[in-house]
């Protein structure tokens, strides 16, 4: 009897591990480097993300050919320009939502926030700055 209770209770474990969700791994980057890609939920689709300046571009890449690869700017704003911050690598990194088009940024050495949003139509893609309540 103890020897199927046993056998019961592993094939339990080994199932609900063959059936769980894994969540999407990422690899190990290093934080104190000026440029990083972070994935988006797309599959196609990443945020290339300046660390000193918060400038970020949109990557995605294809299997269908070379019209579908591209680069572009999601936000060309030198964010410690305005702000007249120190440019320092790793003082901006990216976070992301459940919301499959939008990512928080974060000034690490400030703390300040801002809703980062990429989008396919140029017209939808945005960062805005996240205002602190008091």
């Amino acid at each position: 009897m103890k020897k199927h209770i046993l056998f019961l209770l592993g094939f339990f474990l080994l199932m609900s591990g063959v059936f769980a969700e894994s969540p999407f791994s990422e690899p190990t980057q290093n934080p104190n480097v000026r440029y990083r890609l972070f994935p988006t939920q797309n599959m196609w689709t990443f945020l290339k993300l300046d660390t000193m300046t918060g400038r970020i571009w949109q990557v995605q890449y294809s299997i269908r050919g070379e019209e579908y690869r591209f680069e572009t700017i999601l936000s060309s704003t030198d964010i410690t320009d305005i702000l007249k911050q120190e440019k320092t690598v790793g003082r901006f990194t990216l976070h992301p939502t459940t919301n499959t088009y939008n990512f928080i940024m974060l000034d690490q050495i400030d703390g300040y926030t801002y809703q980062v949003q990429w989008d396919i139509n140029i017209e939808n893609r945005f960062v805005l700055p996240i205002k602190a309540v008091q």
